[in-house]
């Protein structure tokens, strides 16, 4: 793909737009990066574009400017239906995302992430269960570290792994991942999708460039991902948290509590213990069947395998220990933002709970909850734009009530009051942090020092 001398603009800034307009650049394109954003919101990101030598047009989208690019690359936070991309798209311009811009210069094989809960988790795990079976790779994409940054100096890798959003996979065009990992699809983001279906549909984009010698690993329980994957070309690979009910094909995965059972004729056949991992819950374990699969696909081996997991802590914000407090146990799950998340992180605990939820809601219906929220929860605590909504869907459902909350300080005090000894704190929003926060991570820091000030 040639970029010397094109007109190419960059649709949004941040860390992955720069990214981009820095591997522009490097090629000698003409680079022109708009954000709807203000010159005051973007400061942190700006001194670098202005080194870079690229146009800035900030705080609005020159309906001229879109007219004018020969090419357009998305940042993965733009929304691929704003009207001045659509118009470009009638008008004949090429748009696509920065995903797939990077993998049209990434020639090693791509393992690809994608799933509604537990992207980051299983990426991170499966990119250090190569690392220990001696590949070289590489760890990216909606994870923190764009994929377009190893675009082309990817010659020395044994692999690269991506976690890839929906988002992401809206603009995809010719993206062909080695192995594809879907892990399971519920509702989530129905403020930017008018449909689960549609949003589901995403998610399935994940398979739709692969071929006879790449690999489908899937969540052989989850009926949406058994849905995308019908007719696909790849070889799939299941994971189940039991066996199939109907026989079906052979599973890739079967797991249990102790060990997950990997058959696959001509790749594996073995078994991971799991009595050494940190990592808790159910949900967890379908991750690590996940991780385990996509990398024996792309070269691991089981030692490797078991090695990594051994290893492995927990990450921020995902089901986090953060400290005790008199014998109660208080939890960062800042990273839950739907409601199927929640009920993950419920299904981890035997004895009561003192939940916090809220934040912005992102267009769910919260009434799903009410069954784990009834069999887990002791008190739910309740803060942010969406209070009253989750108040009206669940407020009956613990057994010693709910209540609201001002801020972050207030409910994490109001939770210690009612918790006992041997009782768990969790932090578990299932909503957007955008009505208090910068984002998911700057919400769970705040329970973190707030927790801390209990001491």
């Amino acid at each position: 793909m040639e970029l010397n001398g094109r007109n190419v603009l960059v649709v949004g800034l941040a860390r992955s737009g720069l990214a981009v307009a820095r591997f522009l650049t490097e090629r000698g394109a003409r680079v022109t990066v708009t954000d709807q954003a203000s010159e005051h919101i973007l400061q942190s990101f700006l001194e670098d574009a202005r080194r870079l030598g690229v146009r800035l047009e900030l705080g609005g989208h020159r309906e001229e400017t879109f007219a004018a690019a020969e090419l357009i690359v998305i940042s993965p936070g733009v929304p691929h239906t704003i009207g001045p991309l659509v118009r470009a798209r009638q008008r004949g311009a090429a748009v696509m995302g920065e995903v797939e811009l990077a993998a049209r210069f990434i020639y090693a094989p791509i393992v690809a992430v994608s799933g509604t809960n537990g992207k980051t988790t299983t990426t991170e795990l499966l990119g250090r269960m190569l690392a220990s079976s001696g590949r070289r790779v590489f760890v990216g994409g909606n994870i923190g570290n764009p994929l377009i940054e190893i675009a082309g100096r990817d010659a020395e890798l044994d692999a690269v792994v991506a976690e890839i959003s929906s988002f992401q996979l809206d603009t995809i065009e010719r993206f062909r991942p080695h192995v594809a990992v879907l892990l399971n699809i519920s509702p989530d983001h129905l403020d930017r999708y008018p449909s689960v279906a549609a949003y589901a549909d995403s998610k399935g984009r994940l398979f739709s460039n692969q071929q006879a010698d790449d690999f489908a690993v899937c969540n052989g329980a989850d009926p949406l991902v058994m849905a995308q994957s019908e007719g696909i070309r790849s070889r799939r690979l299941d994971f189940y948290s039991r066996p199939p009910a109907d026989g079906g094909p052979a599973p890739g995965a079967i797991i249990t509590p102790r060990q997950i059972v990997l058959t696959v004729p001509g790749l594996v056949d073995g078994r991971i213990d799991l009595g050494r991992t940190t990592l808790i819950g159910p949900h967890n374990r379908e991750n690590i069947a996940a991780a385990a699969l996509a990398a024996l696909a792309c070269g691991g081996s089981l030692e490797g395998v078991q090695r990594a997991l051994d290893a492995f802590q927990s990450l921020a914000h995902r089901l986090e220990p953060v400290g005790t407090v008199d014998g109660v146990e208080f939890f960062n799950d800042s990273k839950a933002t739907n409601v199927d998340a929640v009920i993950r992180a419920l299904e981890c605990f035997e004895r009561p709970v003192v939940l916090i939820m809220g934040g912005r809601n992102k267009g769910y219906d919260f009434a799903p909850l009410h069954a784990a929220v009834q069999r887990r929860v002791k008190r739910l605590i309740v803060m942010g734009e969406a209070r009253e909504q989750i108040l009206a869907a669940l407020g009956q459902a613990p057994a010693d009530g709910s209540e609201t909350a001002a801020d972050m300080d207030q409910a994490v005090r109001r939770a210690r009051a009612v918790a006992r000894p041997g009782e768990a704190v969790l932090l578990s929003p299932a909503c957007s942090s955008f009505d208090m926060f910068a984002n998911y991570a700057e919400r769970g820091e705040a329970f973190r020092r707030a927790v801390g000030g209990l001491a």
